[in-house]
């Protein structure tokens, strides 16, 4: 119960933020974009949580943790969307970001989508895959050969 309430308020507080308040912000008194553009969108905000809550999911029930680096799980998760992309959580905060820009088409979104998008890369570049390396070794090369950074892709089977 309690790695559920850790993995609520995470999800509240950083995807929460920059996926659904931070853009709120940004287009409170815009006018939405014409009704095609914002049913485009719908499919993006669906995929994108559905995918977030598949990884958290993983996360929590296979690796014993939150997304949060300070609670990261101890065990290399490599289930569910990993099998596709190292970075499933990413992925779906862009999707939803470029849902409401497809919603607002606004100037204010796309730098903000821009920014996110290239703090993401950053984060994950100079941080978190140095961090996973030195934590999981052999086990982190292996799957980083076998799965994409950002583009999902049916995964290779791991050799062995």
């Amino acid at each position: 119960m309690k790695l559920i309430v850790k993995n609520a308020l995470f999800t509240v507080m950083v995807p929460g933020t920059v996926g659904l308040y931070v853009p709120l912000l940004l287009t409170r008194g815009l006018a939405p974009a014409a009704s095609g553009a914002r049913l485009l969108a719908l499919p993006l905000f669906a995929v994108a949580l559905s995918v977030y809550l598949w990884s958290v999911w993983n996360f929590g029930s296979r690796g014993k943790a939150t997304p949060l680096p300070i609670d990261a799980p101890k065990r290399l998760v490599v289930e569910g969307p990993y099998l596709h992309t190292r970075n499933p959580m990413y992925l779906a905060l862009m999707s939803a970001l470029l849902g409401w820009l497809l919603a607002y088409q606004s100037l204010g979104l796309l730098l903000y989508t821009i920014g996110v998008g290239s703090a993401f890369a950053s984060f994950v570049i100079w941080y978190e895959e140095p961090h996973l390396r030195r934590q999981f070794g052999e086990q982190y090369d292996q799957y980083r050969a076998r799965v994409p950074r950002w583009l999902p892709r049916r995964s290779r089977p791991p050799d062995g």
